[in-house]
């Protein structure tokens, strides 16, 4: 089968995650039948962990291929898989996540996530028609408190595994802090060599929070995305003296930060690529070379907004600090 073993990482919760995650976020979405038999090779390949979100709209054929893979034998069972979901900023109100979280486990067809993040620290109105198209009047005030008790309900009654957040800056983190019972067991961000968060994972180390990266490649070939993970020389050269790819080499650096990463490709070959990165390591010398990669955020998020809205306040909404 040449199925890869992929390492665990310990959450704060004593829950273990795969540190390399299937991304589902996919544009044009194909049927959940194409899109369950793309992620039956993912297992296939050794993917044992899946991030999905509400507003992807892949939560259904998540659990349709883990249903399958338990139908081919290659799993035992649900627990062998680890799912990662997200109630969209719509459902960023402390009524509304618990309600988002039982949508998304009827979608997959499971009576638990393993980790319930909190999208983004945006909320925006409930009864928007298209739900990431809107405008600066769409943009409600953020209870950061509300929102993250209505997450610690989900945990105790044992509907979410684990919880954290995402895209939260070291600011509206603190205040998150001094409220929470239970910290966030995860804190998903955009990380890669082209933007290496050192502040706040360290701020995240020191917190016993694990830093988990999305647009770990630098989202190459999306259309907000650019080059400058896999187009960098830097990493170009590392990996030909490797023996490895681009992609490798990036998120071979990831995991060397103690981070995890969710990486997404349907094509089969490059699944496998992807994940073939626990044969090698990257030397003092080649972790020095990396901190050179000139940084620069990707994901502004001036996409999710209609030609009307204002989106120069986005930024601050998210982090305000970075």
């Amino acid at each position: 089968m040449g199925e890869k073993k992929v390492p665990d990482v310990l959450l704060n919760t004593g829950h273990k995650m795969p540190v390399l995650g299937m991304g589902t976020s996919v544009e044009n979405r194909p049927s959940n039948e194409t899109l369950a038999s793309i992620f039956v090779d993912a297992i296939e390949a050794g993917y044992r962990h899946f991030d999905s979100a509400a507003v992807y709209g892949t939560e259904e054929a998540i659990g349709l291929a883990v249903k399958k893979a338990i139908d081919k034998g290659l799993i035992k069972g649900r627990d062998d898989i680890f799912i990662t979901s997200k109630p969209w900023n719509t459902h960023a109100h402390h009524d509304l996540i618990l309600p988002a979280l039982k949508a998304s486990l009827k979608k997959l067809g499971t009576e638990y996530v393993d980790l319930y993040l909190i999208h983004w620290p945006v909320r925006l109105r409930h009864d928007l028609e298209n739900p990431v198209v809107f405008s600066k009047e769409d943009i409600l005030p953020f209870d950061i408190e509300g929102t993250w008790k209505a997450m610690e309900e989900c945990y105790k009654l044992g509907l979410a595994k684990s919880i954290g957040i995402c895209n939260y800056g070291i600011k509206k983190l603190t205040k998150l802090l001094e409220i929470a019972t239970i910290p966030p067991a995860v804190h998903q961000v955009e990380m890669n060599p082209s933007w290496q968060q050192w502040k706040l994972r360290e701020f995240c180390k020191e917190k016993g929070i694990h830093v988990s990266a999305w647009s770990a490649l630098g989202a190459y070939n999306i259309f907000w995305g650019s080059g400058a993970v896999m187009e960098n020389p830097i990493l170009k050269d590392i990996a030909a003296a490797k023996g490895k790819n681009v992609a490798q080499v990036a998120l071979r650096w990831t995991y060397q930060q103690g981070s995890s990463a969710m990486v997404k490709s349907f094509n089969k070959e490059r699944m496998k690529q992807n994940i073939d990165i626990f044969d090698f390591e990257l030397s003092e010398e080649d972790l020095e070379k990396i901190k050179h990669v000139p940084q620069r955020r990707q994901y502004t998020g001036d996409m999710w907004l209609s030609e009307h809205g204002s989106y120069n306040t986005l930024e601050e909404l998210w982090d305000g600090d970075v």
